[in-house]
């Protein structure tokens, strides 16, 4: 078993059926531990000792997801809000990110010219440019995703620039004999090389993204899920704003898995079996090509 390779236990029957057997007792094991935790607190609120103002009862909790989902329904237009300036702010961030390390991967010159100006944005508090953002651009829609592009900037900027530069130094001597151009080497080698930690940038940017528009949320704004949290912690229903907090916590974790997802299928050489329905893929159309006239 030691001398299979990752690579290789994917596409045998009996490991992978074994794999994914130690998964699923993985996952059993995290949701006995859940619901006995839960089990706990309930009980624990039920026999006070537990503050309800800090540890509201579970079943207080879930009664209140149905009820502000199903019965009053005000959280939708709330959850829409949010949603909207989280994935425009990832928009919006992830871009200027990526071009910027793109161009600091290119230009050694812009690269030592940037250095100090994101390292200054990362060490400021998102929260205290906050005020400014609004104060700029306003208490609309704007400043909500300014802040939150800001938030999502840093994580796809510092991983594309760290895969682009990152190149093995054999593959790159390879390019080199094949005399292949600055650009060649640059889609062909830098750019598949920086893929998977791009996508590990764009799921911190997905993590982050409701936190800035969250933010921005509380510092003022009309709508969204951090006005929502807010209304209930100001009137003391916690069970409210714990069902907020686990709605924003729920949807950010969506949200993830769809760029864990998205990963998967675009960084595809890193499964076995993407790799197989690739390779046929590739091999019927070569097929067909040379039947054709």
């Amino acid at each position: 078993m030691s001398a299979i390779s990752q690579g290789e236990t994917a596409i045998i029957p009996g490991i992978e059926s074994d794999t994914k057997g130690q998964q699923a007792w993985i996952l059993a094991k995290h949701l006995i531990l859940f619901f006995v935790l839960l089990v706990l607190w309930e009980l624990a609120a039920r026999a006070g000792w537990a503050d309800p103002l800090m540890f509201p009862a579970p079943s207080g909790v879930v009664k209140q997801i149905g009820f502000i989902y199903f019965i009053q329904g005000n959280v939708w237009y709330h959850l829409y809000a949010t949603l909207t300036e989280a994935m425009a702010g990832l928009f919006v961030g992830s871009i200027i990110g990526i071009g910027l390390a793109t161009a600091a991967a290119l230009s050694l010159r812009f690269r030592e010219y940037i250095k100090p100006y994101i390292i200054v944005i990362e060490a400021t508090p998102r929260i205290a440019v906050g005020p400014l953002f609004i104060a700029w651009l306003g208490f609309g829609f704007s400043s909500k995703v300014a802040l939150a592009s800001l938030v999502c900037f840093f994580g796809p900027f510092v991983n594309t620039l760290t895969g682009l530069l990152n190149v093995d130094d054999e593959a790159e001597e390879m390019f080199r004999s094949m005399r292949a151009t600055k650009w060649q080497t640059f889609w062909g080698l830098r750019v598949p090389n920086s893929a998977t930690i791009l996508m590990a940038g764009m799921k911190l940017g997905c993590s982050s993204a409701f936190g800035g528009a969250l933010v921005a949320e509380f510092i003022s704004a009309n709508e969204g899920m951090g006005v929502l949290m807010s209304r209930y912690t100001y009137v003391l229903n916690m069970n409210g704003a714990f069902a907020t907090l686990l709605s924003i916590t729920l949807f950010a974790f969506l949200l993830f898995k769809i760029a864990d997802a998205i990963d998967y299928y675009i960084v595809y050489w890193r499964s076995d079996k993407l790799m197989q329905v690739k390779s046929k893929k590739r091999k019927a159309a070569f097929l067909k090509a040379l039947a054709s006239p």
